[in-house]
């Protein structure tokens, strides 16, 4: 039943906001998209109390991914604010990070058949966008660098669950993270190299949906070995 109520309460709200973007109704995107966030952080408070140091990393993650939205509604015409949304995101990869961790450590003498084909995929994909982004990062070429390094290697850990918990939060947390990395991504080629079209509604209902998949796997996540806490 909460699984449904807060599904629904979110999915009006990435309507409007997509509407937002469709229409350009800067004032109706900038009053609804920090709404996108509060819910995911009340529904996971109230689907898990907050019991594991999981759930308490991905919470922290939400937290710093909401600061990272603020930021970016704010003027930024020399990229200051910009650069606050870019390490709220860092920060919020990094406790995402942590929390896949704890899913290794649970047990680690598991391995994954692809995983090494899809981290390698993920590290060629993550390489080629920076080089193609390079000439035209200018003085951003170090802060861009080591999102993408970060942001990589929280969608390996994600990967790297499979087999550690139960398939479906391992799916969910996965498309999770490839849809963060997708929606990064084309924000990064449409601020720095050539506009997108339509890149605003792409950025945003990827973004969106993949925070949204990532709380939901949070939500249903089970340990396959419960070697830590949870």
């Amino acid at each position: 039943m909460k699984t449904k109520l807060f599904a629904f309460i979110f999915s009006l709200v990435y309507l409007v906001q997509l509407y937002a973007e469709t229409a350009g109704h800067i004032l109706l995107s900038q009053v609804s998209k920090p709404f996108i966030i509060m819910i995911l952080l009340i529904w996971l408070y109230v689907a898990t109390h907050l019991k594991g140091r999981f759930h308490k990393r991905i919470f922290t993650g939400l937290i710093f991914s909401l600061a990272g939205d603020i930021f970016l509604m704010l003027p930024s015409g020399n990229g200051s604010f910009f650069n606050y949304g870019l390490f709220a995101f860092l920060l919020c990869h990094i406790f995402y990070i942590r929390a896949f961790t704890l899913d290794h450590k649970s047990n680690p003498e598991f391995r994954s058949p692809f995983f090494l084909w899809g981290a390698g995929a993920l590290i060629i994909f993550c390489m080629g966008l920076f080089f193609y982004l390079q000439p035209h990062l200018g003085a951003w070429q170090f802060a861009i660098l080591m999102y993408a390094i970060i942001i990589t290697f929280m969608a390996i850990m994600a990967l790297n669950r499979y087999g550690k918990v139960n398939l479906s939060s391992f799916k969910l947390v996965l498309m999770g993270a490839l849809l963060f990395l997708l929606s990064d991504s084309v924000l990064a080629v449409n601020k720095f190299s050539r506009p997108i079209p339509q890149a605003g509604i792409l950025i945003m209902a990827s973004y969106m949906l993949a925070q949204y998949l990532i709380v939901y796997g949070t939500v249903v996540r089970e340990l396959v070995v419960k070697q830590t806490e949870i």
